[in-house]
């Protein structure tokens, strides 16, 4: 499988040795869900952090706001070189993964993967339907966890519960950021088919509550993803590596209760989030599978 689906942009050349990359200033403590945390092996913490950096910043990239669709796909294809070449120059995030997949043993699959999601960012802005949405999940949220399982030493066994899990994940942080995603980059997750079938648009996702027909949308997406969460919760039982397990136990549970924050909350009116005590509750559960 070619996980580069596009032709490298003419722009690519240009760049030269100048910066590709757009780190918006977000880290690892911006995000929902633990990433590289104490419960990963300290000596495969480093490697964690060079897939997250790689992450964050090619989906800064395809975020950005002041690149046009060209320029962003072309620093995308321009990392993918790096990821191949380890040539450091504007690409260092790349560089560094290359470095520490070569060091772990793990593919450069699951980072190659996630560019074919963030060149689809760069361009695409609707989703007809949900299995739309669900093709993106696969390759903006499965690689993420396939590739943490990998560095654990896990078998693909394991991979449709963490491919759900991640998938819903993915849905949840949408319908965390409908609303902004809509202000700032014109871009929607929501299936346009449920919004037609109540009788909305996109544009409803610009107004400051949710309206009820709004909300039936909403709460649709929230019965795929506690799906997605049923098939999630097999996932730490499957994993041999007992860190990786209480981790996986953790974001399941975290998973949930983001779920059910966000039927309770209007992501119009506010951002819906998890608290200290979501995080804390989730762990003191997940260390049942310490085991």
């Amino acid at each position: 499988m070619n996980a580069n689906d596009n032709h490298p942009a003419r722009g690519q050349a240009a760049l030269g040795a100048a910066s590709i990359e757009a780190w918006s200033g977000k880290d690892r403590g911006d995000e929902n869900f633990p990433v590289g945390s104490l419960l990963i092996a300290q000596h495969l913490r480093p490697h964690v952090h060079a897939y997250y950096a790689f992450a964050r910043n090619a989906d800064d990239i395809a975020d950005s706001p002041q690149l046009s669709p060209a320029d962003k796909i072309a620093r995308l294809n321009a990392m993918e070189t790096a990821l191949h070449s380890g040539n450091a120059a504007g690409a260092p995030s790349a560089a560094h993964l290359r470095a520490s997949l070569a060091q772990s043993g793990v593919r450069d699959i699951h980072a190659r993967e996630l560019l074919i999601a963030f060149r689809q960012d760069a361009q695409k802005t609707r989703y007809a339907n949900w299995a739309e949405l669900m093709h993106y999940c696969r390759y903006s949220a499965a690689p993420v966890g396939r590739y943490l399982l990998d560095l654990h030493g896990e078998t693909t066994a394991t991979w449709p519960a963490s491919d759900a899990l991640c998938a819903a994940l993915q849905v949840l942080n949408h319908l965390q950021d409908c609303a902004g995603d809509l202000r700032t980059l014109d871009r929607c997750y929501i299936p346009q088919d449920w919004l037609k079938e109540q009788g909305l648009t996109t544009d409803d996702l610009a107004r400051p509550q949710t309206s009820p027909a709004l909300r039936a949308v909403f709460d649709r997406m929230l019965d795929e993803t506690d799906k997605l969460n049923a098939l999630a919760a097999t996932l730490p039982g499957q994993i041999k590596n007992r860190r990786m397990r209480i981790e996986a136990a953790v974001i399941v549970r975290l998973a949930r209760r983001l779920a059910a924050k966000l039927r309770a909350g209007d992501p119009l009116a506010r951002r819906v989030k998890l608290s200290k005590l979501d995080f804390a509750a989730a762990t003191l559960g997940g260390l049942r599978f310490a085991a």
